[in-house]
């Protein structure tokens, strides 16, 4: 993958691109910033002075179109007051619902779908191009742009899921799975390496099912263990599992030294009667076992899942079952969404019937409990050294008593969704950026350690 560093000129036209929901979609972004820049693009931070503002949407559920949806009002506000920019709506809420945006908002002036990010170019310039006909998927060779902290990136090794989840519209925006070679994946992980990158954190609809559609099995076994070869890369993650898929294979190849002993596995809900409306199979006492079965091969394991509230169906009785689920699993990392019928979806015919209200009280009930269990959670690491990947400098009150400020994480925490570590260090923090040092845990809050790096 042609990876460049950020340009910051303003003699040339110059574009701001703002990217919306997950991390998937963020690596979409910053390839659209790798062709822009190739092209001889400036890439500002600030849409109020660009040329052309990018804004790459996120269609996945309610809340985030409707972000969306104000954040192209914000941008045809700023054209009509600056008489520019140029203004271009791309992503997977234009692959959805373009017909209805076109409606809805016919002063936007380009509009992009999933299947064209690598002709960003032509689409501002006005070129013609043929337009793709599946879901863009990235490769080593793509010009890809990073805009995260220079001591962790991501790779997104897929496109597409071919689960059958009622509720999700996954498939319906990006198509069925279809895995990258396994070749090009460690090709782009050693230009990573290259560049100073520690961290990889491998993301897909579901990375468990990397290289089936390939005819492999223990596909992301087999590139794990790949890998885990690179020499100077210090940890590898994976992210978006899906539970069903853990084998045992899998556990073993986890153990390995660079490989984070993380696991994000959205279980959804702990109701049989629930999960089976929603198309899943792994309830409460299933999903028990599987995690006394990883915490028993895999000795340091951090599991992360995400679960709905308010799906049709679920009244006191269902949601009582899934708070007792989150009490017992215990769960290191914990995120709630509520219910979002997305149109075209098997759930869709159920319609809405728990009322917004309870959705919300039910969300805030799992975070309330999960907050008490990741506090007590934390409480295991006073004391101990943990390898912390130290990310940036840090403004934090607590740290500024004494010594330097450093931000970073550890093996535990995955970028963007956990918590952080904050870190006090005896000498300068320029030469600590990018490195990965012991750090003695000395305070716990509910989602971040406190630490100072161990002599």
């Amino acid at each position: 993958m042609a990876l460049m560093s950020w340009p910051h000129s303003h003699k040339r036209k110059s574009v701001a691109l703002i990217s919306y929901g997950c991390a998937k979609n963020l690596v979409d972004s910053e390839v659209m910033l790798g062709y822009l820049s190739g092209a001889g693009y400036a890439i500002l931070p600030e849409p109020e002075k660009a040329d052309v503002v990018i804004l790459n949407t996120c269609g996945f559920i309610t809340p985030a179109r409707e972000e969306a949806a104000r954040a192209i009002e914000d941008a045809l506000s700023l054209k009509k007051r600056k008489k520019r920019p140029l203004v271009v709506a791309a992503g997977c809420y234009v692959e959805r619902y373009k017909n209805s945006l076109e409606q809805a908002f016919p002063e936007v002036d380009i509009w992009l779908g999933v299947k064209d990010y690598d002709k960003i170019v032509q689409a501002i310039e006005g070129k013609p191009f043929r337009a793709g006909r599946r879901t863009f998927l990235c490769s080593h060779t793509t010009p890809r742009l990073l805009s995260t902290p220079s001591s962790w990136a991501y790779i997104k090794i897929s496109e597409g899921c071919s689960h059958k989840c009622s509720f999700c519209a996954i498939p319906l925006i990006k198509g069925p799975y279809r895995s990258r070679p396994i070749d090009s994946i460690i090709e782009e992980a050693r230009q990573l390496v290259h560049l100073g990158v520690r961290e990889i954190n491998l993301i897909s609809q579901d990375t468990t099912s990397y290289g089936r559609d390939r005819g492999m099995k223990n596909g992301l076994a087999k590139l794990l263990e790949k890998l885990s070869s690179l020499p100077r890369l210090g940890w590898i993650r994976i992210l978006y599992g899906y539970p069903e898929e853990i084998s045992i294979n899998l556990l073993d190849v986890m153990t390995a030294t660079k490989i984070c002993s993380y696991f994000d596995l959205p279980f959804q809900h702990a109701d049989p009667s629930i999960l089976k409306v929603m198309g899943r199979s792994m309830d409460s006492r299933r999903a028990m076992a599987l995690l006394d079965r990883i915490r028993s091969r895999v000795s340091d394991a951090s599991i992360r899942t995400s679960l709905i509230v308010g799906f049709p169906g679920e009244g006191k009785r269902e949601f009582l079952r899934l708070k007792d689920f989150v009490r017992e699993a215990r769960f290191d990392h914990l995120g709630v969404f509520t219910y979002s019928p997305e149109e075209g979806t098997p759930a869709f015919r159920l319609g809405d019937p728990v009322a917004e209200g309870v959705k919300i009280r039910r969300q805030q009930e799992i975070m309330d409990l999960q907050a008490e269990i990741s506090f007590a959670n934390n409480k295991r690491y006073l004391g101990q050294r943990v390898d912390v990947l130290i990310e940036s400098t840090s403004p934090s009150a607590f740290l500024r008593r004494d010594g330097l400020a450093l931000r970073g994480r550890g093996r535990f925490q995955a970028p963007e969704v956990d918590g952080v570590i904050y870190v006090r260090a005896p000498s300068p923090c320029g030469r600590r950026l990018r490195v990965i040092e012991k750090v003695e845990i000395t305070a716990v809050d509910v989602y971040d350690l406190h630490g100072m790096i161990s002599r």
